[in-house]
């Protein structure tokens, strides 16, 4: 059903006194396993502490400082596959849990013989490079900036440093915009820093410049510049596939506010972006520009879904057209419930929230989950439920099996069979796709009792919201269009005013947990 605020409501809203500027959220002070992991560094601030902004070393630079230092420790856990393991066999950079595909495919994709991606042909089985055109473009660029002459392993080492270093970049873009999207939860953005999976992984791929990108259009839309969200999601989208999904939820929350405009706008923005990286490569190269569309289409089962246990449990090897149409069958469900969810939550769910249930649906759903795909989840995780615990629970599953399934390989991959058996490996497999789930469960139970969410607890309503935030419903279904019934007694603690009119005939405040 539809609710649409009277004029009297709207009144009331408008002509409440402005509230004054609330102090930064400390998560050592709202979080009992932030506050204990302070004790490394000497505690929480104490009541005399020196809380001025004026210094150096603000939110923005510590964050980023140490997000930086997380990458350069997982540069350091590459060492000996960088010193030798990527070029002697393969099961030792198995062993040591320090593969990269950046050195193998800077031979594999023609970079070292100076073949242009997309519109050179490569020789054997890969015919064009597989990477999305703005991908191809870093990849490209990188090779450029590897000046070194000497033997092809001292090119790939080279290679995959020059990489390293311009992700690094990535990396700090991601941390500076994940520190600022949250006006008043700056620290949040240490989850992203600190994360352990993140440092892992960092490097295996490419995967961190749409993950910048992305972190990008977040902070661009939490400041209400809906076009440059747009922009930045298309040259996301023209780096990875999964940023377009951003849309649907954007759709959905702006259909519940009535904020039919800036949505356009920032669809409009994406297409445009996309276009103007892709076009050229699509009207010049065809072939290679389809490539990795068809690729995406034709690619097996592999490594890290569910799908895979049921193959191996099997023993029956999965139709690729049969894995495509279930894969996009359960997306749609899980499509359809999120939007169930937007359309008739009690209080309108954060965009953060929604942009990671898309985005972990879609990897979850998806017939490969890469090690590396959980950087896409990261900032978007730290967004929507900044709770060290349940961060914590889902990073130690992504650990496990950052460690599964290069035991794996190399069990797959050695002549004596050392390292983890197949049975290991999707118990390895259930653990991250339940830590995901876990993660899931946690912030649909945030968004159907908004009171728990601890980003809301101070009275927030939604910070990465951009015009959404504090925004009237002008659409509603179902339970959305009456106030919480749990609210006024599921939690104790002080009463939250989320910044919105409340109907007619309901209490005008919630409660805090």
């Amino acid at each position: 059903m539809c609710s649409m605020p009277s004029a009297e409501e709207i009144s009331v809203y408008h002509d409440r006194p402005e509230q004054p500027e609330r102090p930064d959220v400390r998560p050592t002070r709202r979080d009992s396993v932030a506050a204990s992991g302070s004790e490394l560094i000497g505690g929480p601030a104490g009541r005399w502490a020196w809380r001025g902004s004026s210094g150096w070393l603000t939110p923005v630079r510590v964050v980023a400082l140490v997000a930086i230092g997380m990458f350069a420790l997982g540069m350091v856990q590459k060492l000996p596959c960088y010193n030798w393991a990527w070029f002697r066999g393969a099961s030792s950079q198995y062993t040591h849990a320090c593969y990269s595909d950046i050195p193998h495919l800077y031979v594999g994709r023609g970079f070292s013989e100076g073949l242009i991606p997309y519109f050179d042909r490569l020789p054997g089985d890969m015919q064009y490079l597989e990477y999305p055109v703005l991908t191809g473009l870093f990849m490209q660029v990188a090779s450029w900036l590897d000046l070194a002459g000497g033997s092809v392993q001292h090119r790939e080492q080279m290679y995959w440093l020059v990489n390293a270093g311009m992700l690094m970049i990535c990396t700090a873009v991601i941390a500076v915009c994940v520190t600022r999207t949250h006006r008043r939860r700056p620290w949040d953005a240490l989850l992203v820093a600190l994360a352990p999976a993140f440092a892992l992984t960092a490097t295996i791929n490419w995967d961190l410049l749409a993950v910048a990108l992305t972190a990008a259009a977040m902070l661009m839309w939490s400041r209400g510049r809906a076009l440059a969200f747009g922009i930045l999601i298309g040259l996301a989208t023209a780096a990875k596939l999964y940023p377009v999904l951003l849309l649907g939820p954007l759709l959905l929350l702006c259909w519940r506010a009535g904020k039919w405009r800036e949505f356009a706008a920032a669809a409009l923005g994406a297409a445009g972006a996309w276009l103007a990286v892709n076009l050229p490569v699509m009207l010049m190269a065809p072939e290679g520009w389809k490539k990795f569309y068809t690729f995406s289409q034709e690619r097996q089962v592999d490594f890290g879904s569910f799908w895979l246990i049921i193959t191996q449990r099997t023993g029956e090897p999965l139709e690729v057209d049969s894995v495509n149409t279930y894969a996009t069958l359960l997306m749609i469900l899980a499509c359809a419930g999120i939007a169930a969810l937007t359309l008739g939550a009690p209080r309108r769910p954060r965009f953060a929230q929604l942009a990671f249930l898309v985005v972990a649906a879609f990897i979850v759903t998806n017939k490969v989950y890469s090690p590396q795909y959980v950087l896409w989840l990261i900032p978007l995780a730290a967004l929507a439920r900044p709770r060290w615990r349940d961060f914590l629970i889902w990073q130690a599953c992504e650990v496990m099996y950052f460690l599964g399934i290069w035991m794996y390989l190399a069990y797959t991959t050695s002549p004596k069979h050392q390292g983890l058996p197949p049975e290991g490996y999707q118990v390895a497999i259930a653990l991250h796709l339940l830590g995901t789930l876990y993660l899931c469960a946690v912030v649909v139970r945030d968004i159907l009792m908004p009171e728990r969410d601890g980003v809301r607890q101070d009275g927030s309503d939604d910070p990465s919201g951009g015009v959404l935030d504090g925004a009237d419903d002008v659409f509603v279904l179902g339970r959305g269009a009456h106030p919480p019934r749990h609210a006024a007694h599921a939690v104790e603690g002080p009463r939250v005013d989320w910044g919105t009119p409340p109907s007619q005939g309901s209490g005008e405040t919630q409660q805090s947990g």
